[in-house]
C-alpha cells in the first residue's frame, strides 16, 4: 500500500537511530528502575514541599496496599480527578503497581461529561479534588462506584459523605503490602485516556504499558541531544495537566524516567508560572500555544525572569502559530519547537528535534524513531498522496493504542491495517517534514474549494491588532458554506472588522477570505488552553437553525 522511503531519517543522522530500543517492563518497573538509579534525588516540588524517588515510592505502596484492601485489584479501573500534585502521582503510580486502569478525569468536567467517563469505563473507585467532589457527589447514584477517596490541598476535607474518605487518611491507613502483580507490558492496560469529545462522544483511548513507556523512549531519543543538560536532576515546569496526555507522557513519565525534578503547578496562572521561572532556573517548559501567547503578551521583559536560560521549550496540543513562535523566540533568544500528538498514540508521533536547530516554522516536524508516518487521501485513505500534496495523516509504531474502550466500530474506523487514522489533514515535503493543514471534519467547503481554517488563522494572527482567532464554515446559500472569523483583539488595540477583512483578502484567495468576523473579549478553550473551534461551529450552526424556525 505504502512507499517504504523514510526521508525523515536524513534528519536523524549523526544524532540518533531510526529505531528506538524500548524498555520492556511495566510502568511500574519503568519507575523502579528509575527509584534505583535516582533514589536520593528530588523527584517532586509542590509549594515549597519536596517529594525524593525513595519517598515516592513508599508513598505510592502504602496507597497500593490501601487501595488493595478496599478491593482495586487487576483490570479494574480507578479514576483520577486531580489537578497536577503529588496525590496525583502516587495515586498512578499506585494504580499501576496494582495492575489497574488509571481512568483520566479533567477535574473542570461538568456532570453530563463525568457520568459519561465513568459509566463508560465501569469505574469503581475514584480520587478526586475537592472542588470537584460535589459533582461527583451528584452523579454517584448513576454509575458503579463505590470508594471515593476526595484530596484538599488545605488538609482535611470537609463534609464528606458516609462512607466517603480523604486521601489523608487512605494512605496513612495501616494495611498489608499489596501482593505482587503480573503486568504483562504488550497486552495489560495501563490508561484509559478519553478525548476531549468536541467531535462526538468522549472515547477511551486504550494505553498499554508498553505504549506508554515507549513513547517515553521514542521521544527522549530524540529530544534530548545533550544528556548533561537533562541528567543530574535538574527542573523542569509541569504546568501541562497531567490528565492531559501531553503533560501525562511529555512531563510527569519524562520526568521520572530522566530523574528529573518537576515543579508541580496544578493551574495556569502566567504571572504565577513566571514567577515560578525566575526562582527555580528550570532547563525545561512544555506549554500549549495559549499558554506562550499569555507569557508573551505579559508585557514582562521575559529575559530578566530567566526565560532565556531555559534551554529547552516544546508546545503541541494544537497547532502553533508561526507569528507566535517568532514573536516568543525573539523575546526568550530560545527556540521553540513544535511537535505533534493525539491521546490514541500516547501522544507523541512527530518533533522538530532539538539538534536540527530552530525548528521549521509551521511544522510538527518528523517523525520520532520507531514511528512511520503517511499522507493518503482523504476519500479512501487507501491511495498514498505525492510530496506536497495534502491528505489525511496515518500513523503506525509501537506508540498506537489497542483501539478505544468498549468502542468496536470506531476501533476499526480509526485503525485499519496496522496504520492510525488520525483525522487529520497534511502534507509532508521532500526531507520529511510535516505539516498540519487542518482537521480533516473542521475543513470548508466554500463553493467546491477546500479550504482549511489553519491556514486562514496563520493570516489572522500576521495582524498587528489580533490576539486570538478561530476560523469557522458557515453556511451559505450560494457557495454551500463561507468563512467566518472569531477574533480577540490585543489589549488597546481597536481594529474594525473591514480592516481585518481588507487584510485577510489581500493574502488569500477570494474563497478563503472571511466574509464577516465577530469579535468576541475571549474564545472558548478546552482547559489545557486549546482553542475550540467545534464550539463556535455548534453555536453558529444553532443561530442558524434557530432563524430558519422563526422564518418558517
Amino acid at each position: 500500500m505504502f512507499r517504504t522511503e523514510k526521508p525523515w531519517v536524513r534528519v536523524y543522522r549523526g544524532h540518533t537511530s531510526p529505531e528506538t530500543e524500548i524498555y520492556e517492563g511495566s510502568l511500574m518497573d519503568f519507575f523502579r528502575a528509575s527509584v534505583e538509579e535516582h533514589r536520593d534525588k528530588t523527584a517532586l516540588t509542590f509549594y515549597g514541599t519536596t517529594f525524593d524517588f525513595a519517598r515516592l515510592e513508599t508513598l505510592s505502596e502504602k496507597m497500593a496496599a490501601s487501595l488493595a484492601v478496599r478491593g482495586v485489584k487487576k483490570g479494574d479501573r480507578v479514576a483520577l480527578m486531580l489537578p497536577n500534585c503529588p496525590q496525583y502521582v502516587v495515586s498512578f503510580l499506585a494504580t499501576v503497581r496494582l495492575g489497574a486502569i488509571v481512568t483520566q478525569l479533567n477535574p473542570m468536567y461538568v456532570e453530563r461529561e463525568i457520568e459519561h467517563i465513568l459509566e463508560d469505563s465501569g469505574a469503581e473507585t475514584i480520587i478526586v479534588y475537592s472542588d470537584a467532589y460535589p459533582r461527583i457527589k451528584n452523579v454517584m447514584g448513576r454509575t458503579a462506584l463505590k470508594n471515593v477517596i476526595v484530596v484538599d490541598f488545605e488538609g482535611e476535607p470537609e463534609g464528606l459523605e458516609s462512607g466517603h474518605e480523604s486521601f489523608g487518611e487512605v494512605l496513612a491507613a495501616d494495611a498489608e503490602p499489596a501482593p505482587p502483580v503480573a503486568v504483562d507490558p504488550v497486552e495489560d492496560v495501563a490508561v484509559l485516556q478519553y478525548t476531549g469529545g468536541t467531535t462526538g462522544v468522549s472515547k477511551g483511548a486504550i494505553l498499554t504499558h508498553r505504549n506508554l513507556v515507549a513513547n517515553v523512549q521514542q521521544t527522549l531519543d530524540v529530544f534530548i541531544d545533550d544528556p548533561a543538560a537533562f541528567s543530574n536532576n535538574q527542573k523542569i515546569v509541569a504546568i501541562l495537566p497531567f490528565f492531559h496526555i501531553f503533560g501525562f507522557t511529555c512531563v510527569m513519565l519524562f520526568g521520572i524516567r530522566q530523574g528529573l525534578n518537576q515543579l508541580l503547578l496544578p493551574r495556569f496562572d502566567a504571572e504565577e508560572v513566571m514567577d515560578l521561572v525566575k526562582d527555580e532556573d528550570p532547563v525545561m517548559f512544555s506549554g500549549v500555544p495559549t499558554m506562550y501567547m499569555a507569557i508573551n503578551s505579559s508585557g514582562a521583559d521575559l529575559r530578566e525572569y530567566g526565560f532565556d536560560r531555559i534551554r529547552t521549550y516544546n508546545s503541541g496540543g494544537a497547532p502553533l502559530p508561526v507569528n507566535l513562535k517568532r514573536a516568543f523566540e525573539e523575546k526568550t533568544g530560545r527556540p521553540l519547537l513544535e511537535g505533534y500528538g493525539l491521546s490514541e498514540a500516547s501522544p507523541v508521533t512527530h518533533i522538530n528535534p532539538p539538534f536540527a536547530g530552530q525548528g521549521r516554522e509551521g511544522s510538527i516536524g518528523v517523525p520520532i524513531p520507531s514511528t512511520d508516518a503517511r499522507i493518503v487521501d482523504v476519500e479512501t485513505g487507501t491511495r498514498e498522496m505525492p510530496v506536497g500534496e495534502p491528505g489525511e495523516l496515518v500513523i503506525q509504531g509501537p506508540q498506537v493504542m489497542k483501539g478505544y474502550w468498549n468502542m468496536p466500530e470506531e476501533t476499526a474506523e480509526v485503525l485499519r491495517d496496522g496504520w492510525l487514522h488520525t483525522g487529520d489533514v497534511a502534507r509532508m515535503d521532500e526531507d520529511g517534514y510535516f505539516y498540519i493543514v487542518d482537521r480533516k471534519k473542521d475543513m470548508i467547503s466554500a463553493g467546491g474549494y477546500n479550504v482549511y481554517p489553519r491556514e486562514i488563522e496563520e493570516v489572522l494572527y500576521e495582524h498587528e491588532g489580533v490576539a486570538e482567532a478561530v476560523a469557522i464554515g458557515v453556511e451559505d446559500e450560494y457557495r454551500g458554506e463561507t468563512v467566518k472569523a472569531f477574533v480577540v483583539r490585543k489589549s488597546g488595540n481597536e481594529v474594525t472588522e473591514e480592516e481585518v477583512l481588507a487584510f485577510c483578502k489581500e493574502r488569500l484567495a477570494p474563497y478563503k477570505a472571511p466574509k464577516a468576523v465577530e469579535f468576541r473579549d475571549e474564545l472558548p478553550k478546552s482547559t489545557v488552553g486549546k482553542l475550540l473551534r467545534r464550539v463556535l461551529a455548534d453555536e453558529e450552526r444553532a443561530k442558524t437553525e434557530a432563524s430558519s424556525q422563526a422564518t418558517s
